[in-house]
């Protein structure tokens, strides 16, 4: 929350977008001043705080979407020792009833500076939440792949899956990775259709198996999950166990495959 500023200082809003970002400035009493935009790059970020310098000293700036449109601009005030207070965009209703208005949301950026809740995008926050994008792409592909293999293997031949029965999560991937197809593609058409069968489902185990074990370094200790260790818990080496701020384990058991085979 931003200390009440003198009467010689200002606040900024800014209104972000993708290619242009339109600021605005208020006086310490919340009075409008004046408005511009600028275009969202670095020689634009740097004309928009000496365009808010020019009216006061700058006590904060309040950004819309500092972890999308509005990161660079955020980055680039926090470097310059500006006080960056992330606000929420305008309430969708008020917005319909009174239209959509850069201006308008920049000084309503502004407004909300004054009171709003400061949240860092630099540094190791920024770091995590670029991982965390990372890291959850790839656990919702490794998931996809192990439910697309268990669904394989239901349908699969029967001696196929017998091979398979009983086997861990663990050992069940890797087997199906080392699976070796008695042929591929064209030379399928010289066997029989119980071998093409057989063949066609282990190239599709093994596939799957793969892609799967392409996303396993986001539980390794030099992947991802080590970097998303739980901040708040101060850690500096990576512990097992789940994440308040990730909400999922760093690392996870090897456990039973229940398949219905």
């Amino acid at each position: 929350m931003l200390s009440t500023p003198s009467a010689d200082e200002v606040i900024g809003g800014v209104d972000t977008h993708r290619d242009t970002h339109h600021a605005a400035v208020i006086d310490a009493v919340g009075r409008r001043v004046d408005d511009a935009p600028f275009p969202a790059t670095a020689r634009g970020y740097e004309q928009l705080l000496a365009w808010m310098r020019s009216h006061g000293e700058v006590a904060g700036v309040g950004v819309e979407g500092t972890g999308s449109y509005g990161a660079g601009l955020a980055r680039f005030l926090a470097r310059e020792d500006v006080r960056v207070v992330e606000v929420d965009r305008p309430d969708r209703r008020a917005r319909r009833r009174s239209g959509k208005s850069d201006p308008l949301d920049a000084y309503a950026a502004a407004s909300a500076a004054l009171s709003g809740t400061p949240k860092s995008r630099a540094g190791l926050v920024e770091a995590i939440r670029s991982l965390r994008v990372a890291r959850r792409g790839a656990v919702k592909a490794r998931t996809q792949a192990i439910n697309q293999l268990r669904a394989q293997i239901v349908t699969a031949p029967t001696e196929l899956r017998e091979q398979l029965r009983g086997l861990t999560t663990g050992a069940l991937v890797k087997t199906c990775a080392r699976l070796r197809p008695a042929a591929q593609g064209a030379e399928l058409t010289r066997f029989d259709p119980a071998t093409i069968v057989s063949a066609a489902a282990k190239t599709a185990l093994r596939q799957l198996a793969r892609r799967h074990q392409l996303h396993d370094d986001v539980f390794r200790p030099t992947g991802v999950g080590t970097l998303l260790r739980c901040p708040s818990r101060g850690e500096t080496e990576p512990k097992t166990g789940p994440c308040p701020d990730t909400g999922s384990d760093a690392e996870k058991p090897d456990r039973p495959a229940t398949l219905d085979l």
